[in-house]
């Protein structure tokens, strides 16, 4: 059983990055193997453009330090793996910037636009984007394309050496050593500009590696008369199936139960083309092994023999994850290390802060057991984490969280090891730890919200994005640190808000309640309870059942993203861990979570309320509200979901646990007007996806040209998504038809890479 709880959790740990794992690099792309860059569709570029950029950019970079250009003719500058446009643009800024390099390419010069169908168009989104460097690129087919390239490669007589793959990487001699089928190099420096495309992923089925069975479709013009079978259920396969289908009989085999991430425009050309008979489609189906002529296809329990003379096995592509750990790249998100061991680490690391405090005054030499023992979980923690153990890090994380909030409970309230003696040490310069704490909070959603608002606001020159991060960072300062720790006092102290209010020890006593301002029950759990002023109730209840119903009407979630401080921590302290949101079903299934927690504070406020007149409910509500205090307003509000952070995200009490975030998709599903739309421009990139806080697959409403609400999803309305897409498919409002609330402008055509 607990194998099955520890699958479980490391599932949803490594779910967030899923399809969409690359490389660690930092902002210069530069891996975790010093001297060795990344760039490209391994980087994350979308379209030819950003990957063209990515090349000339880390050759900048790399021409910028002070050792960039050597004098030793036996190494060179730079080596460059991989001839698309990310690697073939480095190439020319190399050349143009008199560095010794060269590139090295396993297969054909842009080999995944070598393999694109016979006149498919290529475009060079994004229009406002400049392409930088001195490779062309512009509108045009593949086959005009790849003219001008090898064009180019020839006058500037680029040193582009194809079909020699790289065997190994090895660090020698304050440098490199490349190893490829032909040769071996030394080297400064290293580009990976291997792309992931020209990685097909594979059934692992007998026969498979026969002729006759291929990964990738090339020249469907000349199959004719032929039966053949395609593998897979995305756009390359339904693309693929299609252009057959014009002088063959085609089967298209899927193991799903529908086509989930299609163009819309594929979908109804499919659609057609089975009503006519062209195309045979067979979900949840399974090939299980390709012989001579035969394969055999496996549906609903049985198995059935079927003849083929070609199969095309087209169900996507995937990091070249073996030949990055052989060079010693690491993969974000990657678990390694032991659970148990950081769990035990920072077990121990708790009880030797208990035996030090309950040995202060005892003999220095007593004391040294546990101060060793501090030092030595803590240590041995930190030491592991550097080492790539992530669990070691995740147990940092939560001695950190744990501390913090285990203390802030209250002075005799703590948690253990803290209990009695945490508020008071934490507290200083006569200002409680609260106060301490709220300044640690502002403190970090202003340093990291700088940060958040440079990338998405100023680095994207998006408007939306900047006045989205200036509101939390208002919100934050004003509502929950400035009143609450200083404007409530002052407007007690000098009347601002009248005499009799100001006298009133109900009012006056509570400075805490000034968080209601902002803060909506049940998210402010205690609005209607430990004896308000009446100002505290009339308030609780206009915000929550009046004003927050009518922003909902209008801006669905957008609270989360625009005024809330827990969102608002997420949104900044959190955003550089964003893509780590967990995805998929069961991400989705556990979002249920939060149902349960809105129902549990009605039911406790209800009884908390009605105790006095019903005895028999006094004792149950004050269990109820014990344990709700602890469970809900510290473990899942403040311990958890801030120690997953840089794990899953930033949003795992808003997603999860918050009954006001769950109260307000209720009403945006029932009456709001909140929508996402997208346009037919989507390229399948999977950007939006990826950076989603909440974990909703974008694309997938994005590919089908669907609109994305409260009712089929969680979404806040942070339009991350609309940002992050490279092609402007996604805005918020009506049809792009008929105007637009924000976001981005139509883009022209799809682009591959």
């Amino acid at each position: 059983m607990i194998g099955n709880v520890r699958r479980f959790i490391d599932g949803i740990l490594a779910s967030g990055t899923g399809e969409s794992r690359r490389p660690t690099f930092d902002a210069n792309n530069e891996s975790n193997v010093p001297g060795m860059f990344v760039i490209g569709d391994l980087a994350g570029a979308p379209v030819i453009k950003m990957a063209m950029d990515q090349g000339f950019s880390v050759i900048e970079h790399i021409a910028g330090l002070p050792d960039g250009k050597g004098d030793d003719p036996a190494m060179l500058d730079v080596v460059i793996v991989g001839a698309g446009a990310a690697g073939l643009n480095a190439a020319l800024q190399a050349k143009a910037r008199g560095l010794s390099y060269v590139v090295l390419e396993k297969e054909k010069v842009a080999n995944t636009i070598e393999n694109f169908p016979e006149g498919k168009y290529v475009y060079a989104e994004p229009d406002t984007v400049p392409p930088k460097g001195k490779l062309w690129l512009d509108g045009a087919t593949k086959e005009e394309l790849l003219e001008r390239w090898h064009a180019i490669i020839r006058d500037n007589d680029l040193d582009v050496r194809t079909e020699e793959p790289v065997d190994a990487i090895a660090k020698r001699d304050g440098g490199f050593e490349v190893r490829s089928a032909n040769e071996t190099y030394r080297a400064r420096r290293i580009v990976i500009a291997v792309g992931q495309r020209g990685n097909p992923r594979k059934l692992g089925v007998p026969g498979e590696e026969r002729e006759g069975v291929y990964h990738r479709l090339y020249g469907p013009r000349q199959y004719e008369g032929e039966t053949i079978v395609v593998v897979g259920g995305g756009n390359s396969a339904i693309e693929a199936a299609l252009t057959l289908a014009e002088r063959n009989k085609v089967t298209l085999s899927y193991r799903g139960d529908a086509f989930k991430r299609v163009f819309k425009d594929n979908e109804r050309k499919l659609d057609a083309a089975v009503e006519a008979g062209a195309i045979e489609v067979v979900f949840e189906s399974n090939v299980t092994s390709f012989g001579d002529g035969i394969y055999e296809l496996e549906r609903n329990g049985s198995v059935e023999t079927r003849d083929y003379d070609h199969a095309f096995v087209l169900i996507g592509a995937e990091l070249p994850v073996k030949f990055l750990r052989a060079i010693g790249i690491r993969l974000e998100n990657e678990w390694h290390g032991n659970f148990w061991r950081a769990t035990g680490l920072a077990a121990a690391t708790l009880v030797a802060v208990w035996l030090v405090h309950r040995l202060l005054g005892a003999p220095t030499g007593v004391q040294w057991l546990p101060l060793g023992t501090l030092a030595a979980g803590t240590g041995a923690l930190v030491a592991l984490g550097f080492r790539g153990d992530r669990y070691a890090w995740l147990g940092v994380s939560f001695l950190a969280w744990f501390t913090i909030y285990g203390a802030k409970t209250g002075d005799g309230a703590e948690f253990w090891p803290f209990t009695g003696w945490g508020y008071a040490t934490l507290s200083f310069l006569d200002r409680p730890w609260a106060f301490w704490y709220t300044v640690l909070y502002t403190a970090l959603m202003t340093i990291f919200g700088v940060q958040a608002v440079r990338r998405w606001g100023f680095d994207k020159r998006d408007t939306f994005q900047i006045w989205r991060f200036v509101s939390l960072l208002s919100f934050q300062w004003i509502f929950f640190f400035v009143i609450p720790e200083f404007l409530f006092q002052y407007a007690v102290e000098y009347r601002w808000v009248g005499e009799r209010i100001a006298t009133d020890p109900a009012f006056a006593g509570q400075a805490w309640r000034s968080y209601g301002l902002i803060y909506a029950w049940p998210l402010f759990f205690y609005t209607f309870f430990y004896d308000p002023h009446w100002v505290w109730v009339v308030w609780g209840v206009f915000l929550t059942f009046v004003l927050i119903p009518i922003f909902v009407l209008f801006h669905g979630k957008r609270y989360c993203s625009w005024i809330c401080g827990c969102g608002g921590l997420a949104e900044t302290f959190g955003d550089r861990w964003r893509h780590l949101a967990p995805k998929g079903k069961t991400a989705v299934r556990l979002e249920s979570m939060n149902l349960w927690v809105l129902v549990a504070a009605t039911a406790i406020t209800a009884g908390v309320l009605l105790k006095d007149v019903m005895a028999l409910i006094a004792g149950p509500a004050d269990v109820a509200l014990g344990v709700y205090k602890v469970l809900v307003d510290v473990w899942l509000v403040g311990i958890l979901p801030v120690t997953l952070y840089p794990f899953l995200g930033g949003k795992v009490w808003c997603r999860y646990w918050c009954p006001l975030a769950k109260l307000m998709g209720l009403i945006s599903a029932w009456v709001g007007k909140f929508r996402i739309r997208a346009n037919d421009k989507c390229i399948a990139c999977g950007e939006c996806t990826r950076y989603c806080q909440v974990g909703i697959d974008v694309m997938s409403y994005a590919l089908k040209e669907d609109t994305l609400t409260n009712a089929n999803s969680s979404c806040i309305g942070c339009g991350i998504c609309v940002t992050a897409c490279p092609m402007d498919v996604l805005s918020f409002g009506p049809d792009p038809e008929s105007g637009r609330e924000a976001g981005k402008s139509d883009a022209v055509g799809r682009q591959m890479t």
